[in-house]
Protein backbone atom coordinates (compact mmCIF):
# COMPACT_ATOMS: atom_id res chain seq x y z
CA UNK A 1 0.00 0.00 0.00
CA UNK A 2 1.22 3.92 -0.97
CA UNK A 3 0.11 6.73 1.22
CA UNK A 4 -2.74 9.24 -0.18
CA UNK A 5 -1.56 12.40 0.17
CA UNK A 6 -3.82 15.34 0.51
CA UNK A 7 -2.75 18.97 -0.32
CA UNK A 8 -4.82 21.20 1.84
CA UNK A 9 -4.08 25.06 0.27
CA UNK A 10 -4.59 28.55 1.57
CA UNK A 11 -6.98 30.45 -0.50
CA UNK A 12 -5.51 33.62 0.69
CA UNK A 13 -1.89 33.19 0.86
CA UNK A 14 -1.53 30.56 -1.47
CA UNK A 15 0.09 27.94 1.54
CA UNK A 16 0.14 24.49 1.20
CA UNK A 17 -0.27 21.99 4.12
CA UNK A 18 0.17 17.86 3.12
CA UNK A 19 -2.02 15.69 4.62
CA UNK A 20 -0.93 12.38 4.33
CA UNK A 21 -2.61 8.88 5.46
CA UNK A 22 0.50 6.52 5.92
CA UNK A 23 -0.64 2.78 5.23
CA UNK A 24 0.98 2.19 8.78
CA UNK A 25 -1.96 4.22 10.09
CA UNK A 26 -0.35 7.46 10.76
CA UNK A 27 -1.54 11.12 9.90
CA UNK A 28 1.41 13.50 8.82
CA UNK A 29 0.88 16.49 8.42
CA UNK A 30 3.71 18.67 6.30
CA UNK A 31 4.46 22.23 5.51
CA UNK A 32 7.27 22.64 3.45
CA UNK A 33 9.32 25.99 3.74
CA UNK A 34 12.70 25.90 1.94
CA UNK A 35 13.56 29.92 2.82
CA UNK A 36 13.97 28.42 6.49
CA UNK A 37 16.99 26.82 7.77
CA UNK A 38 15.35 25.26 10.94
CA UNK A 39 12.48 22.57 10.48
CA UNK A 40 10.61 21.29 13.24
CA UNK A 41 8.33 17.74 14.17
CA UNK A 42 6.01 17.50 16.98
CA UNK A 43 4.73 13.86 17.16
CA UNK A 44 1.72 13.67 19.51
CA UNK A 45 -1.01 11.51 20.81
CA UNK A 46 -4.89 12.32 21.49
CA UNK A 47 -3.42 10.94 25.14
CA UNK A 48 -3.79 13.22 28.07
CA UNK A 49 -4.41 14.52 31.56
CA UNK A 50 -8.22 14.08 31.42
CA UNK A 51 -7.77 10.81 29.55
CA UNK A 52 -8.26 8.47 32.95
CA UNK A 53 -10.59 6.05 32.02
CA UNK A 54 -10.56 3.45 28.99
CA UNK A 55 -12.80 0.69 27.72
CA UNK A 56 -11.02 -1.77 25.83
CA UNK A 57 -13.25 -2.52 22.61
CA UNK A 58 -11.83 -6.69 22.77
CA UNK A 59 -13.36 -7.29 26.42
CA UNK A 60 -15.59 -4.52 27.21
CA UNK A 61 -13.43 -3.78 30.65
CA UNK A 62 -13.13 -1.00 31.72
CA UNK A 63 -9.73 0.34 33.35
CA UNK A 64 -9.00 3.49 35.59
CA UNK A 65 -6.17 5.26 35.60
CA UNK A 66 -4.50 6.94 38.62
CA UNK A 67 -4.28 10.97 37.54
CA UNK A 68 -0.96 11.84 36.09
CA UNK A 69 -0.12 8.80 34.38
CA UNK A 70 -0.33 10.56 30.93
CA UNK A 71 2.58 12.63 32.59
CA UNK A 72 4.59 10.09 33.91
CA UNK A 73 4.42 8.37 30.93
CA UNK A 74 5.59 11.44 28.55
CA UNK A 75 8.85 11.47 30.91
CA UNK A 76 9.52 7.43 31.02
CA UNK A 77 9.73 7.57 27.41
CA UNK A 78 12.63 9.13 27.14
CA UNK A 79 14.50 6.63 29.09
CA UNK A 80 15.78 3.36 27.30
CA UNK A 81 17.80 0.21 28.51
CA UNK A 82 20.89 2.12 26.04
CA UNK A 83 20.78 5.79 28.10
CA UNK A 84 18.36 8.74 27.83
CA UNK A 85 16.92 9.68 24.68
CA UNK A 86 17.85 13.15 24.40
CA UNK A 87 21.45 12.15 24.54
CA UNK A 88 21.11 11.45 21.24
CA UNK A 89 19.57 14.18 19.90
CA UNK A 90 22.07 16.66 21.37
CA UNK A 91 24.92 14.27 18.96
CA UNK A 92 22.55 14.78 16.41
CA UNK A 93 22.68 18.36 17.27
CA UNK A 94 18.71 18.83 17.47
CA UNK A 95 17.18 20.39 20.79
CA UNK A 96 14.44 17.90 21.83
CA UNK A 97 11.85 17.97 24.41
CA UNK A 98 7.95 17.51 25.61
CA UNK A 99 4.90 17.92 27.08
CA UNK A 100 1.49 16.64 28.22
CA UNK A 101 -1.71 18.92 28.41
CA UNK A 102 -5.00 17.78 29.17
CA UNK A 103 -5.88 16.41 25.74
CA UNK A 104 -2.52 15.32 24.38
CA UNK A 105 1.53 14.03 24.50
CA UNK A 106 3.67 15.62 22.25
CA UNK A 107 7.01 15.10 21.57
CA UNK A 108 9.07 17.45 19.69
CA UNK A 109 12.50 18.85 18.61
CA UNK A 110 14.37 21.50 16.48
CA UNK A 111 17.03 21.67 14.17
CA UNK A 112 19.09 22.81 11.59
CA UNK A 113 20.63 19.77 10.59
CA UNK A 114 20.52 15.74 10.43
CA UNK A 115 16.56 16.35 10.31
CA UNK A 116 15.65 12.96 8.81
CA UNK A 117 18.14 11.31 11.22
CA UNK A 118 16.22 13.32 14.17
CA UNK A 119 13.10 12.70 13.18
CA UNK A 120 14.16 8.76 12.97
CA UNK A 121 14.63 8.68 16.41
CA UNK A 122 11.83 10.79 17.27
CA UNK A 123 9.35 7.76 16.26
CA UNK A 124 11.45 5.58 16.90
CA UNK A 125 11.43 6.15 20.41
CA UNK A 126 7.85 7.39 20.89
CA UNK A 127 6.84 3.77 19.00
CA UNK A 128 8.93 1.86 21.45
CA UNK A 129 8.17 1.86 25.68
CA UNK A 130 10.99 0.39 27.80
CA UNK A 131 10.01 0.26 31.18
CA UNK A 132 11.36 -1.32 34.48
CA UNK A 133 9.55 -1.36 38.22
CA UNK A 134 12.97 -0.66 39.08
CA UNK A 135 12.87 2.82 36.76
CA UNK A 136 9.27 3.93 37.04
CA UNK A 137 10.24 4.14 40.88
CA UNK A 138 13.25 5.80 40.29
CA UNK A 139 11.24 8.28 38.48
CA UNK A 140 8.96 8.87 40.87
CA UNK A 141 10.36 11.02 42.96
CA UNK A 142 11.31 13.18 40.16
CA UNK A 143 7.63 14.00 39.56
CA UNK A 144 6.80 14.48 43.00
CA UNK A 145 9.23 16.95 43.25
CA UNK A 146 8.17 18.60 40.03
CA UNK A 147 4.27 18.25 41.35
CA UNK A 148 5.42 20.16 44.97
CA UNK A 149 7.17 23.01 42.80
CA UNK A 150 3.58 23.23 40.67
CA UNK A 151 1.77 23.59 44.34
CA UNK A 152 3.57 25.75 45.43
CA UNK A 153 3.13 27.88 41.84
CA UNK A 154 0.94 30.86 42.58
CA UNK A 155 -0.29 30.81 39.19
CA UNK A 156 -0.91 26.94 38.77
CA UNK A 157 -2.17 26.68 42.17
CA UNK A 158 -4.80 29.41 41.27
CA UNK A 159 -6.11 27.76 37.65
CA UNK A 160 -6.62 24.50 39.44
CA UNK A 161 -8.93 26.04 42.18
CA UNK A 162 -10.58 27.46 39.63
CA UNK A 163 -10.75 24.28 37.35
CA UNK A 164 -11.93 22.56 40.62
CA UNK A 165 -15.12 25.31 41.44
CA UNK A 166 -16.18 24.63 38.04
CA UNK A 167 -15.75 21.51 36.83
CA UNK A 168 -17.83 18.47 39.10
CA UNK A 169 -17.38 15.43 36.99
CA UNK A 170 -15.27 16.00 33.93
CA UNK A 171 -11.36 15.08 35.17
CA UNK A 172 -9.55 18.76 34.95
CA UNK A 173 -8.44 18.01 38.66
CA UNK A 174 -6.50 17.34 40.28
CA UNK A 175 -3.32 18.65 39.03
CA UNK A 176 -2.16 17.59 35.22
CA UNK A 177 0.72 16.00 37.21
CA UNK A 178 -1.66 14.08 39.49
CA UNK A 179 -1.58 13.83 42.96
CA UNK A 180 1.28 12.51 46.02
CA UNK A 181 -1.23 9.68 46.46
CA UNK A 182 -1.79 8.77 42.60
CA UNK A 183 1.40 9.45 42.05
CA UNK A 184 2.59 6.15 43.80
CA UNK A 185 -0.14 4.00 42.32
CA UNK A 186 1.45 4.43 38.76
CA UNK A 187 3.61 1.42 38.06
CA UNK A 188 5.23 0.22 35.06
CA UNK A 189 2.12 -1.97 34.14
CA UNK A 190 0.45 1.10 34.40
CA UNK A 191 2.45 2.61 31.89
CA UNK A 192 2.52 -0.10 29.71
CA UNK A 193 -0.89 -0.55 29.40
CA UNK A 194 -1.45 3.06 28.74
CA UNK A 195 1.05 3.22 26.03
CA UNK A 196 -0.60 -0.16 24.45
CA UNK A 197 -4.10 1.94 24.74
CA UNK A 198 -3.05 5.22 23.28
CA UNK A 199 -0.29 5.22 21.23
CA UNK A 200 -1.47 3.54 18.71
CA UNK A 201 -0.72 5.39 15.31
CA UNK A 202 -4.33 5.59 14.54
CA UNK A 203 -4.76 8.06 16.89
CA UNK A 204 -1.47 10.01 16.74
CA UNK A 205 0.02 12.88 14.33
CA UNK A 206 3.13 13.47 13.04
CA UNK A 207 3.82 17.38 11.70
CA UNK A 208 6.99 18.96 10.24
CA UNK A 209 7.42 22.21 8.91
CA UNK A 210 10.86 24.41 8.04
CA UNK A 211 12.93 23.39 5.11
CA UNK A 212 11.57 19.64 5.07
CA UNK A 213 10.18 17.62 1.84
CA UNK A 214 7.65 15.72 2.07
CA UNK A 215 9.01 12.79 -0.17
CA UNK A 216 12.06 12.28 2.28
CA UNK A 217 9.75 12.42 5.40
CA UNK A 218 7.60 9.45 4.09
CA UNK A 219 10.66 7.69 3.67
CA UNK A 220 11.75 7.54 7.17
CA UNK A 221 8.01 6.92 7.78
CA UNK A 222 8.17 3.81 5.50
CA UNK A 223 11.37 2.82 7.06
CA UNK A 224 10.22 3.46 10.86
CA UNK A 225 6.51 3.08 11.35
CA UNK A 226 4.82 -0.20 12.47
CA UNK A 227 1.73 -1.09 11.14
CA UNK A 228 -0.72 -0.17 13.95
CA UNK A 229 -4.01 -2.91 14.82
CA UNK A 230 -6.71 -2.03 14.99
CA UNK A 231 -7.54 0.91 18.27
CA UNK A 232 -8.69 -1.00 21.07
CA UNK A 233 -9.16 1.50 23.40
CA UNK A 234 -12.14 3.85 23.60
CA UNK A 235 -11.72 7.02 25.99
CA UNK A 236 -14.33 7.22 28.69
CA UNK A 237 -15.77 10.85 29.69
CA UNK A 238 -18.33 11.55 32.83
CA UNK A 239 -21.55 13.37 32.27
CA UNK A 240 -20.81 17.06 33.46
CA UNK A 241 -23.52 19.44 34.64
CA UNK A 242 -23.68 22.69 33.00
CA UNK A 243 -23.31 25.16 36.05
CA UNK A 244 -20.10 25.28 37.76
CA UNK A 245 -20.11 23.90 41.56
CA UNK A 246 -19.71 27.01 43.23
CA UNK A 247 -19.74 30.36 42.00
CA UNK A 248 -16.34 31.48 44.38
CA UNK A 249 -13.22 29.80 45.25
CA UNK A 250 -10.66 31.33 47.34
CA UNK A 251 -7.13 30.30 49.63
CA UNK A 252 -4.53 32.57 51.18
CA UNK A 253 -0.41 32.20 49.34
CA UNK A 254 2.69 33.90 50.03
CA UNK A 255 1.88 36.45 46.87
CA UNK A 256 2.91 40.38 46.65
CA UNK A 257 -0.80 41.51 45.35
CA UNK A 258 -4.22 39.51 45.27
CA UNK A 259 -4.35 36.96 41.87
CA UNK A 260 -7.67 36.12 40.38
CA UNK A 261 -9.06 34.31 37.66
CA UNK A 262 -12.64 34.74 35.37
CA UNK A 263 -13.99 31.51 34.26
CA UNK A 264 -17.36 31.58 31.88
CA UNK A 265 -18.15 27.66 31.81
CA UNK A 266 -20.28 26.81 28.70
CA UNK A 267 -21.62 24.18 26.30
CA UNK A 268 -18.80 21.75 24.83
CA UNK A 269 -18.56 21.55 21.42
CA UNK A 270 -16.48 19.72 18.71
CA UNK A 271 -14.55 19.82 15.21
CA UNK A 272 -14.80 22.72 13.24
CA UNK A 273 -17.49 24.41 15.89
CA UNK A 274 -14.73 23.94 18.71
CA UNK A 275 -12.47 26.08 16.24
CA UNK A 276 -14.90 28.81 15.17
CA UNK A 277 -16.18 29.31 18.54
CA UNK A 278 -12.93 29.35 20.61
CA UNK A 279 -12.11 32.16 18.37
CA UNK A 280 -14.93 33.84 18.84
CA UNK A 281 -15.17 33.90 22.27
CA UNK A 282 -11.44 34.92 22.33
CA UNK A 283 -12.85 37.56 19.93
CA UNK A 284 -15.39 38.49 22.21
CA UNK A 285 -13.20 38.33 25.32
CA UNK A 286 -10.94 41.43 23.90
CA UNK A 287 -14.18 42.80 22.81
CA UNK A 288 -15.23 43.00 26.26
CA UNK A 289 -11.76 43.60 28.19
CA UNK A 290 -9.07 42.80 25.97
CA UNK A 291 -5.86 45.73 25.70
CA UNK A 292 -7.79 47.80 23.35
CA UNK A 293 -11.15 47.67 25.18
CA UNK A 294 -12.87 50.96 26.51
CA UNK A 295 -13.17 48.92 29.76
CA UNK A 296 -9.36 48.14 30.17
CA UNK A 297 -8.76 51.37 30.21
CA UNK A 298 -11.20 52.82 32.35
CA UNK A 299 -9.94 49.28 35.06
CA UNK A 300 -6.48 50.14 34.69
CA UNK A 301 -6.75 53.88 35.32
CA UNK A 302 -8.77 53.15 38.59
CA UNK A 303 -5.90 50.86 39.13
CA UNK A 304 -8.32 47.88 39.24
CA UNK A 305 -5.93 46.56 36.77
CA UNK A 306 -1.80 46.20 35.91
CA UNK A 307 -0.52 44.80 32.82
CA UNK A 308 -0.47 41.16 34.28
CA UNK A 309 -4.20 41.07 32.37
CA UNK A 310 -4.97 38.29 30.02
CA UNK A 311 -7.94 36.77 27.99
CA UNK A 312 -7.68 33.22 26.61
CA UNK A 313 -10.13 30.48 25.61
CA UNK A 314 -9.60 26.79 27.25
CA UNK A 315 -11.50 24.26 25.30
CA UNK A 316 -11.38 20.97 24.73
CA UNK A 317 -13.74 17.75 23.65
CA UNK A 318 -15.95 17.91 26.78
CA UNK A 319 -15.45 21.28 27.81
CA UNK A 320 -15.29 24.76 27.05
CA UNK A 321 -14.46 28.15 29.56
CA UNK A 322 -13.62 31.81 28.74
CA UNK A 323 -11.02 32.81 30.93
CA UNK A 324 -9.76 36.32 32.23
CA UNK A 325 -6.72 35.93 34.48
CA UNK A 326 -4.66 38.84 36.15
CA UNK A 327 -3.36 40.56 39.63
CA UNK A 328 -6.53 42.78 41.68
CA UNK A 329 -6.73 44.07 45.04
CA UNK A 330 -10.74 44.03 44.34
CA UNK A 331 -11.53 40.65 42.02
CA UNK A 332 -14.74 41.37 43.39
CA UNK A 333 -14.85 44.83 41.33
CA UNK A 334 -12.62 43.54 38.31
CA UNK A 335 -16.05 40.88 37.92
CA UNK A 336 -18.75 43.33 38.83
CA UNK A 337 -17.28 45.55 36.23
CA UNK A 338 -17.23 42.67 33.75
CA UNK A 339 -20.67 41.07 34.17
CA UNK A 340 -21.71 45.11 33.85
CA UNK A 341 -20.07 45.36 30.46
CA UNK A 342 -21.49 41.73 28.86
CA UNK A 343 -24.99 43.45 30.14
CA UNK A 344 -24.34 46.84 28.16
CA UNK A 345 -23.25 45.38 25.25
CA UNK A 346 -25.97 42.83 24.76
CA UNK A 347 -28.65 45.79 25.05
CA UNK A 348 -26.39 48.65 23.24
CA UNK A 349 -24.48 46.71 20.28
CA UNK A 350 -20.90 46.10 20.15
CA UNK A 351 -18.45 48.81 18.96
CA UNK A 352 -18.40 47.98 15.43
CA UNK A 353 -14.97 49.58 14.75
CA UNK A 354 -13.28 47.86 17.35
CA UNK A 355 -14.68 44.73 16.33
CA UNK A 356 -13.14 45.30 12.70
CA UNK A 357 -10.00 46.11 14.25
CA UNK A 358 -9.47 43.00 16.36
CA UNK A 359 -10.97 40.78 13.83
CA UNK A 360 -8.17 42.39 11.73
CA UNK A 361 -5.48 41.58 13.75
CA UNK A 362 -6.73 38.05 14.50
CA UNK A 363 -6.53 37.33 11.48
CA UNK A 364 -3.22 38.68 10.93
CA UNK A 365 -1.62 36.84 13.64
CA UNK A 366 -3.38 33.53 12.07
CA UNK A 367 -1.58 34.21 8.59
CA UNK A 368 2.27 35.51 10.06
CA UNK A 369 2.11 32.77 12.27
CA UNK A 370 1.77 29.75 9.40
CA UNK A 371 4.84 31.91 8.19
CA UNK A 372 6.73 30.05 11.00
CA UNK A 373 7.79 26.63 10.97
CA UNK A 374 7.20 25.99 14.99
CA UNK A 375 3.91 27.93 15.21
CA UNK A 376 3.42 26.12 11.51
CA UNK A 377 3.71 22.88 13.15
CA UNK A 378 1.45 23.59 16.57
CA UNK A 379 -1.39 24.73 14.55
CA UNK A 380 -1.06 21.76 12.37
CA UNK A 381 -1.33 19.63 15.94
CA UNK A 382 -3.76 21.82 16.95
CA UNK A 383 -5.97 21.33 13.61
CA UNK A 384 -5.78 17.29 14.32
CA UNK A 385 -6.22 17.48 17.90
CA UNK A 386 -9.13 19.39 17.25
CA UNK A 387 -10.67 17.19 14.05
CA UNK A 388 -10.39 19.63 11.99
CA UNK A 389 -8.87 18.52 8.53
CA UNK A 390 -6.71 22.01 7.28
CA UNK A 391 -4.61 24.47 9.52
CA UNK A 392 -5.84 26.88 7.25
CA UNK A 393 -9.49 27.04 8.77
CA UNK A 394 -8.45 28.70 11.33
CA UNK A 395 -8.27 31.95 8.87
CA UNK A 396 -11.06 31.11 7.00
CA UNK A 397 -13.44 30.90 10.09
CA UNK A 398 -11.89 34.26 11.81
CA UNK A 399 -12.92 35.84 8.00
CA UNK A 400 -16.40 35.21 8.33
CA UNK A 401 -17.33 36.16 12.06
CA UNK A 402 -19.96 39.16 12.50
CA UNK A 403 -21.42 41.62 14.75
CA UNK A 404 -24.33 39.16 15.27
CA UNK A 405 -22.01 36.20 16.32
CA UNK A 406 -20.56 38.15 19.13
CA UNK A 407 -24.01 39.18 20.42
CA UNK A 408 -24.84 35.08 20.34
CA UNK A 409 -21.58 34.00 22.28
CA UNK A 410 -22.62 36.52 24.45
CA UNK A 411 -25.63 35.07 24.95
CA UNK A 412 -24.21 30.96 24.91
CA UNK A 413 -20.84 31.61 26.48
CA UNK A 414 -21.36 34.90 29.26
CA UNK A 415 -23.61 33.44 31.62
CA UNK A 416 -23.68 35.58 34.87
CA UNK A 417 -25.05 31.80 36.26
CA UNK A 418 -22.42 30.38 34.90
CA UNK A 419 -19.37 32.04 35.96
CA UNK A 420 -16.57 31.15 38.81
CA UNK A 421 -13.97 33.59 40.28
CA UNK A 422 -10.78 31.66 41.64
CA UNK A 423 -8.87 34.28 43.91
CA UNK A 424 -5.06 33.74 45.63
CA UNK A 425 -4.91 36.30 48.41
CA UNK A 426 -1.77 37.35 50.20
CA UNK A 427 -1.37 35.22 53.19
CA UNK A 428 -2.61 36.42 56.91
CA UNK A 429 -2.82 34.71 59.92
CA UNK A 430 -6.27 33.11 60.85
CA UNK A 431 -6.96 32.96 56.48
CA UNK A 432 -8.11 29.70 55.46
CA UNK A 433 -9.09 28.49 51.87
CA UNK A 434 -13.20 28.81 51.28
CA UNK A 435 -15.61 28.53 48.77
CA UNK A 436 -18.83 29.96 48.24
Amino acid sequence: MTSEIIACRDAGTGDICYRILHPAGLEIRVMEMPDFSTAYAQFGTKFGAAYRRFRSRESGQMIELPAGTAHYLEHKLFEKEDGDVAKKFALLGASDNAFTDFDRTVYYFRTQQNYYEALALLLEFVQTPYFTEKSVERERNIILQELMEAIDDPADRNFEQLLEGMYHAYPLHPHILGTAESIRQITADTLLQSHKAFYNLHNMVLCCAGNVRVQEILAVADRCLMPAPVMQAEAVFPQEPAYPVTSRRICSMPVGKTQFSIGFKSRPVTGLARLRDSLLASLTADLLIGSAAPLYQTLLHAGLLNDTFDTDCFTGDGWFTVLFEGESDQPEAVLQALCDEIRRIQTDGIDEALFAVLKRAAYGDSIIGMNNPESACTAMLDAYIWGCDSPFDRTALLAELTAADVQHCLRERFCSDAVCLSVIEPESPGKEESEL
